[in-house]
């Protein structure tokens, strides 16, 4: 059965270290990771800093290499870029025991990673690759598939699907809508700004994963629960 793992690590143990050492007012959040010929892709968001300061930054770091920006917001932007073999602990998950990165946060003290591991043993090869490589991390959280269906087979984070179920039950996609994107956030407790980037994040994974073929929307093929943050 299927095993959901929440894992703090170091910045230094990840990516983006250097990054995030020379702008440490910026977050990033690494939202999927396309595998195509052992080449790891991933799409992420910055905040904090301007898009300029953050590509100034990232232009040296060792760790991350061919970076295209895709979207700008008035306080974040998506990226696009490829992990370099710098980056061990997340090429031995992906192409050695073949684990998946679900979700990423990071700031210049530490990074949260949320993978998905096919069993126990795929867990233990992943932690015992870790004391043997010296990556220091700390298991937060360890749960099992307990739901057949959930946003995750499409791609989606428990926030985005939070966000998408919340606004469908308030009737915010009714026409006329029955409630204001205002509402649905006092629901939830977070900013209207917030809440209109997790709509329109979450509605382009679902686009891109259930009507576009595409490889670089291959979305994760079991379900993600939703786990607490």
């Amino acid at each position: 059965m299927s095993l959901f793992g929440k894992f703090r690590v170091p910045s230094s143990a990840f990516a983006l270290h250097e990054t995030l050492t020379a702008v440490p007012e910026m977050g990033i959040e690494i939202e999927r990771v396309v595998v195509t010929d052992e080449v790891l892709t991933p799409y992420f968001w910055i905040s904090g800093v301007s898009p300029g300061a953050f590509e100034s930054a990232a232009q040296d770091d060792p760790t991350i290499q061919h970076i295209k920006r895709l979207d700008e917001f008035a306080d974040s932007a998506l990226y696009r870029a490829e992990w370099t073999a710098q980056v061990q602990s997340v090429l031995y998950a992906y192409t050695e025991i073949e684990a998946v990165i679900l979700e990423a946060t990071g700031t210049d003290q530490r990074w949260e990673l949320r993978m998905r591991f096919d069993d126990r043993d795929q867990l233990g090869a992943f932690q015992d690759y870790c004391e043997e490589h010296r990556i220091a991390f700390s298991l937060q959280q360890l749960t099992q598939l307990s739901q057949p269906k959930t946003g995750g087979q499409y791609g989606l984070t428990p926030k985005q699907q939070e966000a998408l179920v919340a606004a469908w039950k308030a009737g915010y996609f009714e026409t006329p809508r029955e409630s204001s994107l205002s509402d649905v956030a006092d629901d939830l407790d977070i900013t209207q700004q917030s809440l209109s980037k997790r709509i329109q994040r979450a509605n382009q994974t679902l686009i891109g994963n259930t009507l576009v073929v595409s490889a670089e929307y291959a979305a994760p093929d079991t379900p993600d629960p939703d786990l607490k943050h």
